[in-house]
């Protein structure tokens, strides 16, 4: 009877329920396991669904892969979204705290992420590319709208060239610090904070 139960309370849910909770399912498992050892058959379990049905929504475990970063990266913009009134200094160490919080705790998929980026993986590279122009945008509103920078800073020659070279500059420096860290999590937020600052002080 309560098998019966559990089975009618899965057909309820929405497809877009239902693609969020193995998208759920999904962040949890990379996070605590490397990309190879992540199984399909493995979230099909966790999630009560059929194989078939989790290739219906995601046709490869690239693609499942993908769609999981793509929601890890909205879901982290959303977190480190700009707070308006705050200086920026003070939100540039406040995200940076909280981004790094979560490169510690996703580790496995973090390194497995950049793995796919670098190797040229399409698809995760265009999840790459959206995440990036948004953080880019980020980074710039919260800076035009800080006195201290104002909005002429993303008028100024390379600024938008210097916070996508800092943007990978950062996740050398998370790659590295994942790899062994020699330095605390707050001396690697201190670093990165510099290092844009540095470079975008008038």
């Amino acid at each position: 009877m309560a098998a019966n139960q559990g089975e009618r309370t899965r057909r309820r849910l929405s497809t877009g329920e239902r693609r969020e909770q193995l998208l759920t399912v999904g962040a949890r498992l990379f996070s605590e396991s490397p990309y190879d050892e992540v199984w399909i058959e493995q979230v099909a379990e966790i999630a009560g669904v059929s194989r078939g049905l989790l290739y219906h929504y995601f046709p490869t475990k690239r693609d499942f892969f993908a769609a999981v970063v793509e929601r890890e990266s909205e879901r982290m913009l959303r977190m480190t979204a700009a707070v308006p009134g705050v200086p920026a200094r003070e939100q540039l160490a406040a995200a940076l705290d909280t981004y790094l919080e979560y490169v510690h705790a996703h580790a496995h998929g973090y390194r497995a992420f950049h793995r796919a980026d670098a190797a040229g993986d399409q698809t995760v590279r265009r999840v790459y590319q959206r995440a990036l122009a948004a953080q880019e945008r980020q980074i710039l509103a919260a800076l035009a709208a800080d006195p201290e920078f104002g909005p002429a800073v993303e008028e100024r020659p390379g600024t938008k060239l210097a916070v996508r070279g800092w943007l990978a500059f950062t996740t050398a420096v998370c790659l590295e610090w994942l790899r062994g860290p020699e330095l605390s999590r707050e001396q690697v937020r201190d670093l990165c904070a510099r290092a844009l600052l540095g470079v975008l002080s008038p």
